[in-house]
């Protein structure tokens, strides 16, 4: 397990914080579609993504959900690190967006090494701003993007995040995602094939305008 943290998280972190990483975290492999958090959790590790990718959601009072942005290789999520640290219940769900290996790092240690390494802190920091960035966009996105842009952008990021440019997704699914419906989502899906920005399948969906 060593070798894979140095291959994805050497750049970032000296060889004693990996040891320590090495040795008090979690490893776990996470097969698609599992539920790693859920709201009103709380949180008492947090995931270091070693490989795959990670959805989160945000879900309204009426169970409908939305969204956010997706966490890949080498990231973790800033909404994890705020419950862990806060000792507060989590406000979102993540959901494994593809088969994914983590290392869950207790929050113990997590407070510790906000002190003890210069590298870790400065990880914690860029993963706020990271994510804070993506919040925006998914802001911006809410509020300023017509339908089918929101919807070929969540096409172009799903493509992105499981390198693959053929998504292996229902209708339906993409509808509760984007909370929108499943005839309006397919509506607007034979308007981009029209358009030939995606070809539909029978089961998955080709993304050409990459």
């Amino acid at each position: 397990m060593i070798e894979e943290l140095k291959q994805h998280y050497g750049y970032l972190f000296e060889d004693e914080l990996l040891q320590e990483i090495n040795s008090v975290g979690t490893y776990r492999d996470i097969p698609e579609g599992l539920k790693l958090i859920e709201i009103g959790d709380y949180i008492k590790s947090m995931p270091l993504l070693i490989s795959g990718a990670i959805k989160i959601l945000r879900e309204d009072k009426e169970g409908d959900e939305l969204v956010l942005y997706f966490i890949e290789q080498g990231d973790t999520c800033a909404m994890t690190l705020s419950c862990c640290l806060g000792d507060s219940k989590s406000e979102i769900r993540a959901i494994a967006e593809t088969d994914a290996r983590l290392m869950m790092i207790p929050v113990q240690k997590m407070e510790e090494w906000l002190g003890k390494y210069k590298s870790w802190r400065q990880f914690v920091l860029q993963s706020y701003q990271n994510r804070m960035t993506e919040l925006l966009e998914a802001i911006d996105t809410i509020a300023f993007l017509k339908m089918d842009e929101r919807l070929f952008k969540y096409l172009k990021d799903k493509a992105m995040v499981n390198h693959n440019d053929v998504i292996h997704v229902t209708h339906q699914e993409i509808a509760s995602d984007l909370h929108t419906s499943r005839v309006v989502v397919s509506r607007l899906l034979k308007a981009l094939e029209i358009d030939g920005r995606i070809e539909l399948h029978r089961n998955n969906i080709k993304v050409i305008d990459l």
